[in-house]
Parts: C-alpha cells; sequence; structure tokens
C-alpha cells in the first residue's frame, strides 16, 4: 500500500462523522489531521502540509467551498487534492460548483467506507490531475450565493413540510420527526450565517478573512 508524503487532512465538524473518517483511514494505515472547519484547516495546513483535504461542505467559520476557494488561490496550496463530502450540497449544480474549484472528486454521505477508502486510494496513487485555474473572486461569490441560497429555499421548505407533519402524527411517531426537525433548523441556521456573512462581504467589497 501506498503511503502518502504528507497526512491526509479530514475537515468536519461533526465529532462522530470527524471519528469515524479518521479511524476508518488510520485503519487503513494512512497518516491523519484532523480540523473542524475550514479556519482551522488553513490554519492546520500553514503547519503541515497535507497530501490530500477531505472536507465537508456546510460548516461554521468557514465552510469547505470557501476554504477550497481560499486553497486554490494560494500558490503554496493550489495543488493539494480536494475531495468534497457532503450531505446536503448534493445535487448536480452543487456538484459542478465543487468541481470548478478544483475537487477531484465528491462523495456523498452518508459515507459507504469502500466507495471511499478507493477513492482516496485513485487520488493518492494516481498521478495528479491538472488543476482548473481559480475562479475570479466574482465568479466564485456569485456562485456560491446561488449555492447557498438554493440551499437555504430547500431547507426552508423541508422545515414547513416537517412543521405541518408534526400535527398530525400520532405520539409514538413524534419524535423521530422531532429529531428531524431539530437537524433541520440547525442547518438552515448555518446556511443563513454563511450568507449573512457574504452579504455584508459584497456589501462592504471586502474578501472573506
Amino acid at each position: 500500500m501506498n503511503v502518502p508524503s504528507g497526512p491526509i487532512l479530514v475537515v468536519e465538524d461533526i465529532p462522530n462523522v470527524l471519528e469515524l473518517l479518521e479511524v476508518t483511514l488510520r485503519f487503513k494505515g494512512y497518516p491523519v489531521i484532523t480540523a473542524h472547519n475550514g479556519q482551522e484547516a488553513l490554519e492546520t495546513i500553514a503547519r503541515e502540509r497535507p497530501a490530500i483535504v477531505i472536507t465537508d461542505i456546510l460548516m461554521p467559520k468557514l465552510d469547505g467551498y470557501a476554504l477550497a476557494q481560499k486553497l486554490r488561490i494560494d500558490q503554496q496550496t493550489r495543488n493539494i487534492p480536494i475531495v468534497f463530502l457532503s450531505a446536503t450540497y448534493v445535487t448536480p449544480e452543487d456538484r459542478a460548483f465543487a468541481l470548478s474549484l478544483g475537487a477531484v472528486r465528491f462523495l456523498e454521505k452518508p459515507v459507504d467506507t469502500e466507495e471511499f477508502l478507493l477513492t482516496i486510494a485513485e487520488v493518492l496513487t494516481q498521478e495528479p490531475p491538472t488543476s482548473p485555474e481559480p475562479l475570479s473572486e466574482t465568479d466564485f461569490y456569485k456562485g456560491y450565493r446561488e449555492r447557498l441560497e438554493t440551499k437555504l429555499r430547500h431547507k426552508n421548505t423541508q422545515i414547513t413540510r416537517t412543521e405541518r407533519l408534526l400535527t398530525t402524527l400520532p405520539a409514538e411517531q413524534k419524535p423521530a420527526f422531532e429529531a428531524l426537525l431539530t437537524e433541520a433548523r440547525r442547518h438552515r441556521d448555518e446556511i443563513q450565517q454563511e450568507l449573512n456573512d457574504l452579504y455584508r462581504l459584497l456589501e462592504n467589497g471586502q474578501k472573506k478573512p
């Protein structure tokens, strides 16, 4: 088995998912480092260059899309392969935007362990693909805003449907759907916060920190 020249960086804000990915990779002999959001990932990469970055998209502070863009515009990190994992951003448009940022693969959650390991092994052992030119700041923010706005509409629709359904369910069925509603609201609030931050940046004409 080929061991990468650097560690694998896993970026994930949900602790049990992060642990699962880390344990799965370590079990196969890969060196692994972790981060809980995009900002922490950038700080980690500044200390230790990874052979590959595996990142969730929906995360606080700095999400996967913004992390990828920052890596691509920096000459020092432009060629680090990026694999996206997501349970939220899974439409063809989401995938297309991810690939436009230079991602080499896009996997959906829940993670299929065999597919995940096969994908990582392929990325690490194959010749690195030629990375596309980084998106301009204007194109990045336009695509980023569209993805966030579309996802927010979807989440709001999902929440409304779940709230309506809860009023009709028998008591024994409600807890499962209440848990789904709580999770959907958490995702909605994270997306809304990211959008609010993006709107402020665009209004002020500043780059995202």
